[in-house]
C-alpha cells in the first residue's frame, strides 16, 4: 500500500489515521460516559479522567496531524452518486471534525478550569490558559456531554452509510478507507 492518497484508494497514512482515531474515540466515548457513575471512594474516580485527558490531548495532536495530511493529500475520488449524497458526506466529515475540535475545546476548558495543567501520561503538560470563568468546569461540561453525544450520532450515521455503500451500492467506498481500493486492486 502507498503512503499518499490516489484517485481510487486512500495510502496508509490516512488509513492509520482513521483506524487508529476511531476506535479511540468512541473508547473515550465509553469511558467518559462509565466515569460519570464513578464514586469518590472508587479508585477509578482519579485514575480515569487522567487517562481521559491524556489520551484526549494525544487524540488533539493526531487531529491536528490527520487534517494536516488531509489539507496536503486530498481525499480519493468519490463514488458516483447524487450530488446531494456527495455534499452530506463531505458536510459529515467536516462536521465530525469541527465536533472533535469542540470537545478537545470543552475537555480542555473543564480540566484547566482551576488553574492546573493537564499532565499527559507523565510525559509532558498542556498549560492552563484559560480559567477563572464564572461556572467554567459546570459550563464546560454541559457543552462536553452534548458534543459527545452528538458526535456519537454522527459516528453511528457514518458506519451505516458506509455499509449502505459496501453492501448496498456495492461500491468501494468502504474498501478506500480499508486501503484496498476496487475490487482486488490495492
Amino acid at each position: 500500500m502507498q503512503t499518499r492518497n490516489s484517485d481510487t484508494h486512500y495510502g496508509w497514512v490516512a488509513v492509520a489515521f482513521h483506524w487508529l482515531m476511531a476506535p479511540a474515540i468512541i473508547g473515550m466515548f465509553a469511558l467518559g460516559w462509565w466515569m460519570r457513575g464513578l464514586g469518590y471512594y472508587d479508585p477509578w474516580y482519579r485514575q480515569g479522567p487522567e487517562i481521559h485527558k491524556s489520551v484526549g490531548i494525544l487524540l488533539l495532536i493526531l487531529l491536528v496531524a490527520r487534517l494536516l495530511w488531509r489539507w496536503a493529500n486530498p481525499a480519493p475520488r468519490p463514488e458516483p452518486a447524487p450530488r446531494w449524497q456527495q455534499r452530506a458526506a463531505a458536510a459529515a466529515h467536516w462536521l465530525i471534525y469541527g465536533l472533535l475540535l469542540a470537545i478537545f475545546i470543552s475537555g480542555y476548558l473543564i480540566s484547566t478550569a482551576d488553574g492546573r495543567a493537564i499532565e499527559v501520561f507523565n510525559w509532558f503538560n498542556v498549560p492552563a490558559t484559560l480559567q477563572g470563568f464564572e461556572n467554567q468546569e459546570d459550563i464546560s461540561g454541559a457543552i462536553h456531554k452534548w458534543l459527545a453525544w452528538s458526535l456519537m450520532g454522527l459516528v453511528v450515521l457514518h458506519g451505516l452509510a458506509a455499509f449502505k455503500h459496501h453492501f448496498i451500492n456495492r461500491d468501494a467506498t468502504l474498501r478506500k478507507m480499508l486501503g484496498i481500493g476496487a475490487r482486488g486492486n490495492a
